[in-house]
């Protein structure tokens, strides 16, 4: 299977197949995302809020929670160049934390089409969205699915 890049632009479903990708820009994770994270989502766990307990575990600083690190990818998949005509995110498959995020780490994603069929009443298709996501060291920190449920062309 050969990989496409996807263009920039507006990208409905008819504009992807299976093996096409883009790369979403970067953003930096910085001690006010993990503490507001912390505040929002009630996870205070010492691996996030306390450098001398990471240190511990071995750790070279605290970490971002994994789910921040789910969200801001979201959020950078979002904003990238490509911009999905979704209707609605149907799910999320087999996230995996594979190394941490550390305060001041760089993410940036992959993303790639795994699957791509419409729907039954054929006005939409449901697209899975495969994430590789890495840090500035080019190290796959978090990997995963996200199943969307897009609009088809426009006529």
């Amino acid at each position: 299977m050969t990989e496409t890049r996807i263009q920039p632009g507006k990208c409905y479903f008819d504009d992807l197949q299976v093996g096409c990708f883009f790369q979403t820009g970067r953003i930096v994770v910085t001690e006010t995302h993990i503490v507001n994270f912390a505040g929002i989502s009630g996870d205070f766990f010492d691996l996030h809020m306390d450098d001398e307990f990471a240190h511990a575990q071995g750790f070279p600083a605290r970490i971002a929670h994994g789910l921040l690190g789910l969200s801001l990818v979201d959020g950078l998949k979002n904003r990238a160049d490509v911009q999905l005509q979704a209707v609605a995110s149907l799910g999320w498959k087999s996230w995996n934390f594979t190394a941490p995020i550390v305060m001041g780490d760089s993410i940036t994603a992959k993303i790639s089409v795994e699957t791509a069929k419409l729907t039954s009443k054929g006005d939409r298709g449901v697209v899975e969205l495969r994430f590789d996501v890495t840090n500035q060291d080019d190290v796959l920190v978090q990997t995963g699915c996200n199943v969307l449920l897009m609009q088809r062309g426009e006529s």
